[in-house]
């Protein structure tokens, strides 16, 4: 019997590069060596993909159910959920309800096979939330469940796997940070730095640790204001709420660190001094990732590297995702960058030995 992983693997927008980055990802065969992928979406939108690509060597085998899969390298395995109706008259690089939809429905149906164990990991390409949103307010319940609206992937997944505490984490290699707060204002940001809540995530931020492998995690964690208030000159949070969240975490073997100066937390972290940084908000995690992990050739005028990985963290299930957007540009060019995908799959793969053993 085959032991290796399933993991299950969503289309994304079909307007957007998910759909040929995926064929691009499994054009790896080492991957096929340590899981067995299928893909969750449309086939047809994954047949055009593979043309996109200039793969025409790849076969596209349609399952109705997950035990249909080959998991055979040279083929892609899509659980077909017939979502576009006319592939041709589908506009590739723009936003509609038709491809909000598709990548609603495909995220919805992973999650589901997850929760009932025919998945052992999920892996998802980016989805473009105006569009999500776009098709829930259309369907208006009908075929959203009564939600008309998601902030993104992280709310789709606490909403169907009823997760109330969680928190999203990014990865360059070694490089992971993990945010307090996510998608919300700034000024919401920093409403939101409370001890309960840096104390949950100082925990989630280290059992994210233990699962990748890394037996006694070093959790750094950022201060909220310039110089971590200067001891109240600058603000009074890091004294108030974040220090009392550090002892805590301390008292519980957990090995925090902090707060430390968020302008010079990155650079020592990416020197091997912490396992993962515990951020405040959204941009003060992704901005030093993404500087990283997105590298731009100026005299090629070109990506050079898109990578990174996006990983929910408190789940009952196994949510990695490639770290950028949906690529509309670059949709239907073939020239988009696999890496986040593959390393997304790798992380999901790390998650799954972890939580094996």
């Amino acid at each position: 019997m085959n032991k290796l992983p399933v993991v299950g693997i969503t289309m994304g927008d079909p307007a957007g590069n998910g759909p040929e980055i995926t064929i691009k990802a499994l054009c790896h065969a080492d991957i096929y060596e340590r899981c067995r992928p299928i893909v969750v979406g449309d086939a047809k939108i994954l047949e055009q993909a593979c043309v996109f690509v200039h793969r025409p060597d790849i076969r596209i085998h349609r399952c109705e159910k997950v035990s249909d899969a080959l998991f055979e390298f040279g083929t892609v395995d899509v659980l077909h959920m017939d979502l576009i109706e006319d592939v041709k008259s589908f506009e590739i690089g723009k936003v509609s309800v038709e491809g909000g939809n598709a990548a609603f429905q495909s995220v919805r149906e992973v999650i589901r096979l997850a929760m009932a164990g025919e998945v052992d990991a999920t892996v998802t390409n980016a989805l473009n939330k105006e569009a999500l949103n776009k098709a829930l307010a259309y369907y208006n319940g009908e075929k959203s469940d009564g939600h008309t609206h998601f902030d993104g992937h992280t709310e789709i997944y606490a909403t169907y796997t009823g997760t109330k505490k969680y928190a999203m984490m990014l990865a360059h290699h070694d490089l992971r940070v993990i945010h307090v707060s996510t998608h919300v204002s700034l000024l919401e940001a920093c409403r939101r730095v409370k001890k309960d809540r840096v104390l949950e995530v100082i925990r989630l931020g280290n059992q994210a640790c233990r699962d990748f492998g890394i037996e006694s995690p070093k959790v750094a964690v950022a201060g909220l204001n310039p110089h971590c208030g200067e001891n109240g000159l600058f603000g009074t949070e890091e004294f108030e709420e974040i220090t009392p969240a550090i002892e805590a975490a301390r008292k519980e073997g957990i090995n925090a660190i902090g707060p430390i100066p968020p302008d010079t937390v990155f650079p020592e972290a990416l020197g091997g001094w912490y396992d993962i940084v515990v951020c405040m908000y959204h941009d003060q995690g992704h901005i030093p990732l993404k500087t990283v992990g997105f590298v731009y050739d100026r005299d090629k005028g070109a990506w050079k590297a898109v990578e990174g990985v996006n990983i929910t963290l408190g789940l009952p299930i196994i949510r990695t995702s490639v770290d950028h957007g949906t690529g509309f540009a670059l949709a239907g060019k073939g020239t988009s960058s696999e890496l986040s995908l593959v390393n997304a799959i790798d992380y999901a793969l790390r998650m799954a030995a972890g939580r094996a053993k």
